[in-house]
């Protein structure tokens, strides 16, 4: 599967133009409805899915999107119909203009289908922004986090906005010598971006560790929230 994501930069650039609910900063002006912490736990995450259940028009994705919230973020990733399974010419043909291109039945090829489910995507995309930028506007007041939009098709998944959050951390001189070193070897630019580089090797490679350690903490907030109200 592709993913797409444009360049940091690029994508701030298009972020503050079509997206503006979404952008990274909160501007003077911006209502954010005050300044009490965001609401978390189990119990918010399911508010926050409620919420987006009945605001995201029924038409735009072919199943219930992902939607991921933690403290800063909410991250909303739709799937669209993919034009090669639902036969769409833009799919393209793989025997057109060669007759030795093979069975005409095979379907389009990779290329073709990513060609395809990038022009969807692109057509999805401006067809939603303003819709999109006043569900934004609207979510981030009620819950006080960013948010970011992102949709699946076929073999391609691209995210149109998302949110770079600076986390402090204090290292000894052992841990910062790891990064040290993979700013040496030129695979990191700076100690951030090793540190970037770590947690997503960790992400990678301890995936079911991590889905089961989310799960029980589901539970803990399950079991806290089914307690005694504190007076």
């Amino acid at each position: 599967m592709n993913t797409r994501q444009e360049d940091p930069k690029a994508q701030e650039g298009r972020a503050a133009q079509e997206d503006p609910g979404s952008a990274d900063a909160t501007g003077p002006d911006e209502d954010t409805g005050g300044d009490a912490a965001p609401e978390r736990g189990v119990g918010a995450v399911a508010k926050v899915r409620a919420w987006f259940a009945t605001r995201l028009p029924a038409d735009w994705f072919t199943a219930p999107p992902d939607i991921q919230v933690d403290r800063e973020e909410i991250t909303i990733v739709g799937l669209l119909r993919d034009p090669a399974e639902a036969g769409d010419p833009r799919a393209g043909d793989p025997g057109a203009g060669d007759p030795g291109a093979g069975d005409p039945g095979a379907g389009p090829s990779e290329a073709e289908r990513a060609a395809a489910a990038a022009d969807r995507i692109r057509r999805f995309r401006e067809e939603t922004r303003s819709r999109r930028i006043e569900v934004a506007r609207e979510a981030e007041h009620r819950f006080r986090r960013k948010v970011s939009w992102g949709v699946t098709c076929g073999p391609v998944t691209e995210m149109f906005t998302t949110l770079s959050v600076p986390v402090m951390t204090r290292l000894r001189q052992s841990e910062r010598r790891v990064l040290d070193t993979l700013v040496d070897a030129g695979v990191a630019r700076s100690r951030s971006d090793a540190l970037a580089w770590c947690v997503r090797l960790t992400g990678e490679n301890a995936d079911e560790w991590l889905a089961r350690l989310r799960a029980a903490l589901r539970h803990v907030e399950e079991v806290r929230d089914q307690g005694p109200s504190a007076h």
